[in-house]
């Protein structure tokens, strides 16, 4: 049996052995069925023979000797099994859909042993000989092993390349003599040079991967599935340069499948999107998840007429009628990505539009705006690129100069107003602003959607495409932009650039919290540099008490940003790793990689100075990107360009040291001092600002008051309350907090004084938490609501419901978790019910 660990608790297995073949591109052709709520096809991987397997075979070595042992150490003998599945062959994509299993088979999926397993989902021939067994022949067979779970794979071949008319182009070197043998080097030889074309055949290349892709199969190939994994293999091939490099795999998700998520609407019209899980797309397709398997992909989506598909591709796909009440969807890429990062969304999703003039003078101002500081960003795109080949806008000139690219917005009908009202103004403001920060767009369109309310966080990017919780909707703009520009930052750190080890990711999620604030200073053209830099200082307190909270109060384990230290970026031989902590289901909700990640490059701007700061920023953009990257790949060039900080002290080792390899609060952040306590923004609400009296102290009392006469009532007159920005807001309801008791009026007064019920998310979260401590009963419906539209934030407030162990806050928990329950993610219904039960 392979290695089973704990899905909610473990480290992420990422089992895919990259050094001895790596895939370079997928094509997938795939039905969506919202009756039996799977999704079914197959995916074509063209493959190269890994740089593990070419080292080793140079030296003379016995190649895929280690990595027999590594598996062999995961996994005790399971049997290979060729299904007995009647799928016709056939050239055509669109005629390669209606699987033909028997009830046989399909009884067979259903495993009693385990969720994940499908061991048995193919009744027919069964190999008596383990995939590791070496008896009746002196070596063992090359074992392909892709990253693969909770899916129904129902048969895996070779495809015939060779087959596909006008491939001659690829094979003039190669010498077919009729030998089979031969027949499948020449097979290889025909994907090794597709894969291997110059970045400015792009196109040709997709052509040809489509055609080959229809290609008919020529031989089924061995194959066993276990809990996180999908193994394959060829009887008596022995080496990857010898294993077929294009496969076809039939398969089919299912419904309970960990990676898309199977809901309703705003609209409650049904819908499916990849909601970022933990085990990201490997529920979705056999993939290699490893970030180092860097590859391009296409893909056909049919689905009902009516539903919308959106995807991540370089193309806004327009939809063509397969047959009738079927419509197909088209999208590729032609920019190397891990696999991770593929998203999709079927819905009926509606466009939102708006051609006002207000729209088109937001645009046309902020590209104004935005064309000095790219200027300097010019000179550096004359150098070479530093990543694979591919066609790379920074080396577009008119891709340089546009500050802002094709973008959608897309929602549930009910949201389109809402929509409308913000946040459709707001994308043209912050990618103008970005690009005035970094330069050019590495992507070349954007798609913005609305996902429905079961989405576990507040955004999520992915190439060409972001998801927003509705939760940014209400309130005003400010949080919609802040995380509209956080999300935005992320298609350069994070996508354009990756952590080539993904226990760093502080190296995405640290650069866009600190890029956030810089990209929303931009957007809002009409602050003074005063009013931005006090915005600044007051999310920078905001993000230390929370940075404080977490740090008291999570594991000290899940606290480090760097948890390997020295070992980070190693693989094993067979390039299989494990994504450490990737598994525990309260890790997602931590925001300690955000936070201290945030303030290490604050604290690194602020020693260097914002103007060095950012100029140095954009040089690594640009020598980065399209490549993988580990902390010190940053921190080495920022050091070196300006070397005068090597000489105070500051180096890799002592920043590993002080903030990425210690849990707790990094040293120099507390010997930093507590600055934004200069800030007018924080004086207004609690500090020493003799404009404005003590915003805290004066609600502090007033209750005193109320509660020393409570017969007596408040006059509506008597007190006259500031109106606060939302972080303002957000800070006072923090120090009220902190009060032991609040009276009944003073809660009604301070949610009237302040309409919190229609402020944005993070207001009304700290409003509900005053609610919760003080039992205010008025304002349980606050609390309903918000566990029931705003599933992104709430998962905190059930804890603090059955905290004070008040039966009715009891009781009103588990009312909100048992509508919610069935559309929750698997992580957050985990962590809610231990909480609840």
């Amino acid at each position: 049996m392979e290695t089973q660990l704990d899905p909610m608790k473990d480290d992420l297995p990422l089992m895919a052995n990259t050094s001895y073949m790596l895939v370079k591109h997928y094509v997938l052709d795939l039905d969506v069925d919202f009756k039996s709520k799977v999704i079914e096809g197959s995916i074509v991987l063209f493959f190269e023979t890994g740089s593990q397997y070419r080292k080793t075979s140079s030296a003379g070595k016995e190649c895929c000797q280690p990595q027999f042992d590594e598996i062999c150490k995961m996994r005790a003998s399971e049997p290979c099994h060729i299904p007995m599945i009647n799928v016709s062959t056939c050239s055509s994509k669109t005629e390669c859909n209606d699987f033909a299993v028997s009830g046989k088979e399909e009884e067979a999926t259903s495993d009693e042993d385990s969720n994940h397993s499908n061991n048995e989902q193919a009744s027919g021939i069964s190999s008596s000989k383990d995939c590791c067994d070496i008896e009746d022949h002196g070596n063992k067979d090359f074992l392909l092993v892709l990253d693969c779970c909770d899916l129904s794979v129902l048969k895996v071949e070779e495809v015939d390349v060779a087959a596909v008319s006008g491939i001659k182009k690829f094979t003039r070197s190669a010498k077919l003599t009729g030998v089979s043998k031969e027949l499948e080097n020449l097979r290889n030889r025909i994907v090794h040079e597709l894969v291997t074309l110059p970045a400015d055949r792009w196109k040709e290349q997709l052509h040809y991967f489509t055609h080959c892709s229809q290609a008919p199969g020529c031989g089924e190939l061995l194959f066993s599935t276990g809990t996180w994994s999908l193994e394959i293999r060829k009887s008596g091939i022995q080496t990857p340069v010898d294993f077929p490099h294009a496969i076809r795999i039939w398969y089919k998700t299912k419904p309970e499948g960990r990676s898309v998520a199977w809901t309703t609407d705003q609209s409650g019209r049904p819908c499916v999107y990849t909601m970022g899980s933990p085990i990201n797309n490997r529920a979705l397709f056999p993939c290699q998840e490893p970030p180092i398997a860097l590859s391009t992909w296409q893909a056909s989506v049919r689905t009902a007429a009516g539903f919308v598909v959106l995807m991540s591709g370089e193309n806004s796909a327009e939809p063509v009628q397969h047959q009738e009440g079927i419509l197909s969807w088209y999208y590729y890429v032609s920019m190397p990505m891990p696999a991770s990062t593929f998203t999709i969304a079927v819905g009926c999703w509606q466009e939102v539009k708006q051609q006002s003039f207000k729209q088109k003078a937001a645009i046309g101002t902020n590209t104004e705006f935005s064309l000095p500081s790219s200027q300097t960003d010019l000179r550096w795109h004359e150098e070479i690129c530093g990543h694979v080949e591919y066609p790379c806008r920074f080396q577009n000139p008119a891709a340089r100069l546009q500050a802002v690219i094709p973008y959608r917005v897309f929602a549930p009908w009910c949201l389109m107003e809402s929509c409308e009202e913000y946040l459709l103004l707001l994308v043209p403001q912050c990618l103008s602003a970005a690009y005035a920060t970094l330069g050019t767009h590495p992507f070349s369109r954007l798609d913005v959607l609305i996902v429905p309310s079961n989405f576990s966080s507040l955004g999520m990017a992915s190439p060409h495409i972001i998801f927003l919780s509705q939760s940014v909707l209400p309130g005003g703009s400010h949080l919609c932009g802040t995380r509209l520009c956080h999300e935005i930052a992320h298609a350069w750190f994070g996508l354009a650039i990756g952590a080539r080890d993904w226990t760093e990711e502080w190296i995405s999620e640290g650069f866009a919290t600190f890029l956030e604030d810089i990209f929303w200073a931009r957007a809002q053209q009409q602050l003074s540099h005063d009013e931005i830099k006090g915005q600044q200082e007051l999310k920078a307190l905001l993000r230390w008490r929370r940075l404080r909270d977490e740090v008291q109060n999570s594991e000290e384990e899940l606290q480090v940003l760097r948890p390997k230290k020295e070992s980070t970026g190693e693989l094993s031989e067979s390039g299989a790793s494990v994504v450490k902590y990737g598994l525990k289901a309260e890790k997602i909700f931590m925001q300690v990689h955000y936070l201290k990640g945030y303030f290490l490059l604050r604290s690194l701007a602020r020693k260097i100075g914002e103007v060095s700061y950012l100029a140095s920023l954009r040089k690594f953009v640009v020598k980065f990107h399209g490549q993988l990257v580990l902390s010190q790949d940053f921190l080495s060039m920022l050091l070196e360009d300006i070397p005068k900080q090597k000489q105070s002290g500051l180096t890799v080792e002592s920043i590993f040291q002080n903030w990425l390899d210690t849990s707790g609060i990094p040293k120099p952040l507390l010997e930093e001092g507590e600055t934004w306590k200069e800030c007018q923004l924080v004086q207004q609400v609690s500090g020493e600002d003799h404009d404005f009296e003590l915003q805290v102290t004066k609600w502090i009392q007033t209750n005193r008051r109320i509660r020393k006469s409570s017969k007596k009532k408040m006059k509506q007159d008597e007190v006259v309350f500031q109106q606060l920005l939302p972080d303002q807001l957000v800070l006072l309801l923090e120090f009220l907090l902190e009060e032991k008791t609040l009276c009944p009026r003073i809660l009604q007064c301070l949610e009237r004084t302040y309409q919190l019920q229609e402020q944005d998310a993070e207001v009304r979260h700290r409003w509900c938490e005053l609610v919760i401590k003080h039992k205010y009963e008025p304002g349980y419906g606050d609390i309903e609501r918000f566990l029931r539209e705003d599933q992104a934030m709430g998962v905190y407030l059930y804890g603090e419901l059955m905290v004070n162990e008040d039966a009715k806050q009891q009781e009103l928990a588990r009312k909100c978790f048992a509508a919610a329950q069935e559309h929750m993610d698997a992580s957050s219904a985990k962590v809610v019910a231990e909480m609840l039960f």
